[in-house]
């Protein structure tokens, strides 16, 4: 990790899996209206594949000049839920390998130290039960019959400055953020077992989820729940492309949108909002893998 002398106001890259849910082996692409996606399964197993090259956020997004962000590191292609029994394992896969350039077992650390994937789990798809702002730092929001009721922090930080960094500055969903049990890292996938009862259960073929693939930050701005900001302008440690204020989502990729929506949905924030509001910010739909496909 770069000590904190390097660390010029940092860049986040926020990946939330960005493509149309197909069946393994399948390419992306919206399925037809009407038709029901083949990505969940009786028992709430998932996977949906991502597009693949569009880890740019909005369209703008620029990667940090460091040569420890390499091409590749936040597209997010393919996201799983694997229940087994007391546990569920989240893995996320992204385009290319997952190293540790900064040595996080030194600093009590998952075994890599670039990333941080962020899954939010809609459990019930009601309005009025679960959580429209995104984790602190994320600067998106859901809409109300789409809010999450649990997210999976995915970081290189291990359990005991993850549940510091939640207490500070989200004690509020300290009961909805979960801390994984076990986080590992093996080419180029992370992945993450949680207690099946910390997610309230096993997982359903109901149950929506959206992922933000952004950059782990060791020294994160103010209220920033280890999120790395996106700049104006990329420098070693920043992302580039997007402003120097709190209005643009810190999200390089999203989940199952094709790249164009995608574009679109992480660009609909409010450039002017020097100190935005929650409704300034841009709105994330979540995807739901077992129910009929939107037209």
């Amino acid at each position: 990790m770069p000590s904190r002398s390097r660390i010029v106001p940092l860049v986040v890259a926020v990946v939330v899996l960005a493509a149309c849910a197909t069946p393994s082996g399948g390419t992306s692409g919206a399925a037809p209206a009407g038709t029901t996606t083949p990505a969940a399964q009786e028992n709430g197993a998932v996977t949906l594949r991502d597009t693949t090259g569009d880890d740019f956020g909005p369209g703008t997004y620029k990667y940090p000049t460091g040569a420890e962000y390499k091409a590749g590191a936040f597209d997010l292609t393919e996201f799983q839920v694997v229940p087994m029994g007391d546990t569920v394992e989240f893995r996320v896969t992204v385009a290319s390998r997952i190293e540790d350039p900064w040595d996080s077992k030194a600093w009590g650390g998952n075994g890599f130290s670039v990333q941080m994937a962020i899954i939010h789990i809609d459990t019930d798809h009601l309005a009025g039960s679960g959580v429209l702002d995104g984790i602190p730092g994320t600067n998106v929001r859901f809409k109300p019959e789409e809010a999450w009721d649990r997210a999976v922090i995915i970081s290189p930080q291990g359990p005991a400055r993850l549940n510091s960094e939640i207490d500070t500055k989200a004690p509020q969903w300290k009961d909805r953020i979960v801390v994984p049990r076990l986080t590992r890292a093996m080419g180029r996938t992370l992945t993450a077992v949680v207690d099946t009862a910390s997610l309230g259960g096993p997982p359903k073929p109901s149950w929506g989820y959206q992922v933000l693939m952004q950059s782990n930050e060791g020294f994160p701005d103010k209220g920033d729940l280890l999120t790395r900001k996106v700049n104006e302008f990329e420098g070693q440690h920043r992302f580039g492309g997007g402003t120097d204020y709190n209005n643009d989502p810190h999200v390089m990729d999203i989940l199952s949108v094709p790249p164009e929506a995608q574009k679109q949905i992480l660009g609909a924030y409010n450039k002017s909002a020097t100190e935005p509001k929650p409704e300034d910010l841009a709105v994330i739909p979540m995807v739901y893998p077992g129910t009929r496909a939107a037209p």
